[in-house]
């Protein structure tokens, strides 16, 4: 089996080859005709980077939507809309302001429905392949979550394997999402 790193290299390398435009139009309108989406009040999303799936037109449905910030080795959901900033990994984040106070993430966490999350491949067992920070990861993992709350991959079939590299402490998702 190929490793993670080269499994990361093929991904982007399809990736550049699909027009991710329509890919993210198709899959967001998909992700519309889900029920545990219909049902979801409280969405975290992520802001793409280049060539990732863009769930930005999703922010026109009817929910609160929530953006992770990275703080130390954790992923704290921002309610959204705020003011945004490049983080250090390239990524469009919430903008953490001091002189107000600390997001309550616990409270946050306990009010999810869904968490869609980022992934460059993923296989039939529901696992992905990240980008190798382990955030989401942690993020999956950390309990408890007051109710069950769902997370998502949205990928074109491209980017669908058979099976993928596993290690312990990787969390798969809950639901795979693709055209």
């Amino acid at each position: 089996m190929e490793t993670k790193a080269k499994l990361r290299q093929k991904a982007k390398q399809i990736r550049a080859g699909l027009d991710m435009a329509a890919q993210s139009r198709l899959l967001c309108a998909k992700l519309r005709q889900q029920d545990y989406y219909k049902a979801a009040r409280h969405v975290m999303i992520f802001y793409p980077k280049h060539g990732e799936v863009d769930l930005r037109e999703l922010l026109d449905d009817d929910k609160q939507f929530y953006l992770p910030r990275v703080e130390g080795e954790l992923l704290c959901p921002c309610p959204y809309p705020c003011e945004l900033a490049e983080s250090e990994f390239g990524v469009m984040e919430p903008v953490k302001i001091s002189n107000i106070a600390a997001i309550d993430t616990d409270n946050i966490r306990a009010k999810l429905d869904l968490i869609i999350v980022p992934a460059l491949m993923a296989d039939k067992n529901r696992n992905r392949l990240g980008y190798g920070g382990g955030y989401y990861d942690r993020f999956l993992a950390a309990a408890p979550f007051c109710s069950f709350c769902p997370s998502v991959v949205l990928l074109p079939p491209e980017l669908l394997t058979d099976t993928l590299p596993v290690e312990p402490h990787d969390v798969p998702v809950d639901y795979i999402v693709s055209c």
